[in-house]
């Protein structure tokens, strides 16, 4: 396995690395040391790289992320090569950033499957989304650059997008419901299999506070990337806090100073991380930056939202959540103590979202999760004694 440290592309194929090892697959995984501890957690041997990816303050220009997970790629290719030559697995697993894998997977004759944490590409997407990139400034130099190296490591195709894009199998770790068009995605290769949930996402390791009896449990949560907004963290105080009936998790990332917020009200408890799937268990509403994990983590608990995107396929995620009836959007120059206070009331009050996320949390499951995508893994395995 192949993921970048980054636990939003880490958390959701956890389980599925720990089934594969439970059932007594020898799993190496590369990654960097900084998330040494989750990667052995579930029993796979670290095979370790430095990354140049950071760990806060991510580009907000699409076509500048693009060329830092390019430059990535380039980069861990030879870190990894010499381990992977002499240790030749039989079967490559790769997230979506985990280009230099598949260029092993093909250069080595070896067989790769893509885990998916994200949206995947759907019949029409380099037109309708890859045109609107490559007009963006610095698109034709990251392509000149993609280009340059897919022919310099031997890749079967130079084109950036059917290469970083169109694995040959993949399986996406997210709801098809959340899927844009998902009626124009190809089986063949792509298979949903919905959240891959296991021990870190029960309520266990999270106890509802005596302050909270007797009220509805808000959790606010803009994820672990793009945290650093003291601004929309104070009209969340403004707009909870001694709010009637309700009480109030927020949690404000790594980067905001707690001091930055002002004085805190007795319903609102404020921490730099919580586990948040052991919160929404408890959870009767929920502000979400609308990343694909936090996404599926309020689907999976029945959870209605309010989508409040910053960046990257944020906003895509959140208009599938309006769109499934789950959740309502305020946009981030939207934002105000008056309209997160009122979205919180429609969404919490609506019978007819938590009846679509009763519905959605069904469907969800019978995608099979966790021990579906191990038997998917499993599939593409070469057969004993197979050339």
């Amino acid at each position: 396995m192949l993921s970048i440290p980054a636990v939003s592309h880490v958390y959701p194929h956890l389980e599925v690395i720990r089934e594969l090892v439970r059932r007594g697959h020898r799993v190496s995984y590369a990654n960097d040391r900084r998330v040494a501890e989750l990667v052995t957690g579930t029993g796979a041997e670290l095979v370790p790289y430095t990354s140049i990816l950071p760990e806060a303050d991510w580009p907000e220009s699409p076509v500048a992320a693009m060329d830092l997970f390019l430059d990535e790629a380039i980069q861990v290719l030879p870190q990894l090569r010499g381990h992977f030559t002499d240790d030749r697995p039989d079967l490559y697993l790769a997230d979506i950033a985990g280009a230099p894998f598949r260029v092993l997977a093909e250069t080595q004759g070896v067989g790769l499957v893509q885990l998916s944490p994200a949206a995947v590409a759907w019949e029409g997407y380099e037109e309708e989304v890859g045109a609107w990139l490559r007009a963006q400034p610095g698109a034709d130099a990251y392509r000149t650059k993609a280009e340059q190296w897919l022919r310099q490591v031997g890749a079967t195709t130079t084109d950036p997008d059917a290469f970083l894009g169109r694995p040959p199998r993949c399986i996406a770790v997210i709801p098809r419901a959340m899927q844009p068009h998902a009626e124009r995605v190809d089986p063949d290769r792509y298979a949903f299999v919905g959240a891959c949930l296991g021990a870190r996402d029960t309520a266990a390791g999270w106890e509802r506070p005596a302050a909270a009896a007797g009220r509805r449990l808000l959790l606010v949560s803009l994820g672990t990337a793009f945290t650093d907004l003291p601004e929309f963290y104070r009209a969340c105080i403004a707009a909870f806090g001694d709010l009637p009936g309700w009480y109030v998790v927020l949690q404000i990332g790594r980067q905001t100073d707690p001091a930055l917020l002002g004085e805190i009200p007795a319903n609102i408890e404020i921490h730099s991380w919580v586990p948040q799937p052991a919160v929404l268990a408890h959870a009767d509403a929920f502000v979400t930056h609308a990343g694909m994990g936090g996404s599926k983590e309020g689907l999976h608990h029945g959870v209605p939202m309010i989508a409040v995107p910053q960046a990257t396929d944020q906003f895509m995620n959140a208009d599938r959540l309006v769109s499934l009836g789950v959740a309502r959007r305020v946009d981030s120059e939207g934002v105000s103590p008056l309209a997160l206070r009122a979205a919180l009331l429609e969404v919490a009050d609506d019978p007819g979202m938590k009846e679509r996320l009763a519905e959605l949390r069904a469907e969800a499951l019978r995608e099979g999760g966790t021990q579906r995508a191990a038997d998917l893994v499993e599939a593409a395995l070469p057969r004993p004694g197979a050339a």
